[in-house]
């Protein structure tokens, strides 16, 4: 996703770059690699993530600090290029964000980020999993990620730019696949408690969990049960993921 993001965003070599969120590094990571920056800062909130990506991002144009997205460790107009990729939606006041990466970027610079259509059915391998567990639990359908990020759509993704006084905004489809090497590739993720998937599927006593784990299976293992899905059988199993990529000048 941060490659076909990259291609669409653009952005001139040798710039400065911001990447807010950075998490394990990925993203400053293909930015040195295909943007030819002069220079990336990474910021996260996580002091762990800061520090695995120090450790595994071995080129002199990267640092990485520890840092909030709504007061940037940032001076104004010190960058060209404000990048974030799947991190707006948890961050608590998104307008402040913004209007934080709007003060750091240069005149004539780049703003952009990405996050995952959920509202849309975009993540074909979460919507998979909410729809064997909603079969199984009605109730579930007050937990996934569709609502409680109700902005991820270009609409509210235009209006939340509005709000921080961002203009000339253009929302974007990017698509990948997803690919898990078996069901089971597949399924682990979803017994790590992170998320709110994980949550719900770790909250389960083990005679339910068992259940979902096998409607789960049977739902996305015939070729075409599930929407958005490419393989079944024993084999791989893929998925599309959709995000929403916008992109404002400054």
């Amino acid at each position: 996703m941060a490659v076909r993001f990259l291609d669409w965003l653009g952005a001139p070599a040798g710039a400065d770059w911001l990447d807010l969120g950075c998490g394990t590094g990925a993203l400053t990571q293909t930015i040195l690699a295909r943007s030819s920056p002069r220079s990336v800062v990474g910021i996260d909130a996580s002091a762990g993530f800061v520090a695995h990506a120090r450790a595994t991002t071995a080129d002199e144009r990267a640092r990485f600090e520890v840092g909030d997205a709504q007061k940037l460790p940032l001076a104004d107009a010190s960058v060209d290029v404000a990048a974030s990729a799947l991190v707006l939606n948890f961050v608590p006041d998104r307008v402040a964000a913004l209007r934080e990466l709007q003060r750091v970027v240069r005149p004539g610079g780049f703003l952009s980020f990405y996050v995952w259509d959920y509202p849309g059915s975009g993540m074909g391998f979460m919507n998979a999993f909410w729809n064997a567990a909603i079969a199984l639990d009605p109730n579930a359908a007050e937990l996934g990620e569709g609502r409680r990020f109700t902005f991820c759509t270009p609409e509210g993704l235009t209006a939340l730019c509005a709000e921080a006084g961002l203009t000339a905004v253009t929302v974007a489809p990017i698509e990948i696949e997803t690919r898990f090497a078996s069901f089971e590739d597949y399924w682990q993720p979803f017994t790590l408690g992170a998320g709110p998937a994980p949550g719900y599927c770790a909250s389960l006593p083990e005679d339910k969990r068992a259940a979902l784990k096998e409607r789960l299976k049977q739902d996305v293992g015939g070729e075409g049960a599930r929407p958005g899905a490419r393989e079944g059988g024993d084999g791989p199993v893929g998925f599309i993921a959709r995000a929403w990529a916008v992109r404002t000048a400054c």
